[in-house]
């Protein structure tokens, strides 16, 4: 799904047949402006987003721009000014606002995790824990806060999980189906496994066939020693009970990657406001 078709449906939903509140109350003819002010400290993301809402509602939007994304911004900064149809600046607000300030308070909390980062050469992943038909704005703001993408979707990655190996009879044979059947459809696809101990790790070594082991849940001591046996064999990523407050320790072992659900779920959105001004 693009940005267009997901700002498409954000707008079918909130607009249905037409902003009665608006059209009732205010004259076709008027035009205003309205300035996008922030309320708090925090990072942009989505700026674009919400200016193609407004162009989207109203082509013929007059849109000045002060910030953009990945810039930070303190309380009362003006972040852009809009100006046009004032029904059309209403009927756009609340999905513009809902945009940029969800996809703000996913960077601005991206970026302070990256920061824990900071000197090592282990990226911080998103997940796939993100708002259903809203996941390639949250990742999109994922990456402006510094962060990096994992798989999109179910598609563009092999990922062999618990359930995966557990359903399948084991690593062995989890490994060895999917290898069959990439090359059955003839696709080039990456694959990642999870492994839940050292047993488990063992034996994906010992069979290989993948790119990447995902080390599910292991405590900073273990995840030092399953780095150091996998001595660069294969990626690595660490996933399981990680937050802002460890997840140094967790870098300082050395692993790859560390994919945290948190960047898109459980989020806090930047508070920004939109003020109507006097007739342009």
């Amino acid at each position: 799904m693009t940005i267009e078709e997901v700002i498409n449906l954000a707008l079918i939903e909130d607009l249905g047949d037409g902003d009665h509140t608006s059209l009732a109350t205010i004259p076709a003819s008027a035009t205003g402006k309205a300035v996008l002010m922030a309320k708090e400290n925090g990072m942009l993301a989505g700026v674009e987003v919400a200016a193609m809402v407004f162009q989207k509602v109203n082509p013929g939007v007059r849109i000045n721009f002060h910030r953009k994304d990945g810039q930070f911004v303190q309380a009362g900064d003006t972040v852009f000014q809009v100006g046009g149809s004032a029904q059309l600046l209403l009927s756009a607000e609340r999905t513009a606002l809902n945009f940029i300030q969800r996809m703000s308070g996913i960077a601005t909390f991206t970026q302070k995790v990256v920061q824990q980062l900071e000197g090592l050469h282990t990226k911080l992943l998103d997940t796939r824990k993100t708002t259903p038909c809203n996941r390639v704005i949250e990742k999109l703001a994922v990456k402006t806060g510094g962060g990096h993408n994992h798989r999109f979707g179910l598609y563009d990655m092999i990922m062999i999980k618990d359930n995966h190996v557990d359903f399948a009879g084991g690593i062995h044979q989890a490994i060895r189906a999917t290898k069959s059947y990439l090359n059955d459809k003839n696709k080039d696809l990456k694959i990642e496994i999870e492994v839940r101990n050292f047993r488990e790790l063992d034996e994906v070594l010992q069979y290989g066939g993948v790119d990447r082991i995902m080390l599910d849940n292991f405590i900073p001591d273990d995840l030092l020693l399953a780095v150091q046996i996998i001595n660069g064999r294969f990626e690595t990523e660490a996933s399981g009970g990680i937050s802002i407050e460890n997840i140094r320790e967790y870098a300082e072992t050395g692993v790859d990657f560390i994919s945290v659900g948190a960047l898109t779920h459980q989020i806090k959105s930047l508070d920004l406001s939109l003020t109507a001004s006097v007739p342009a």
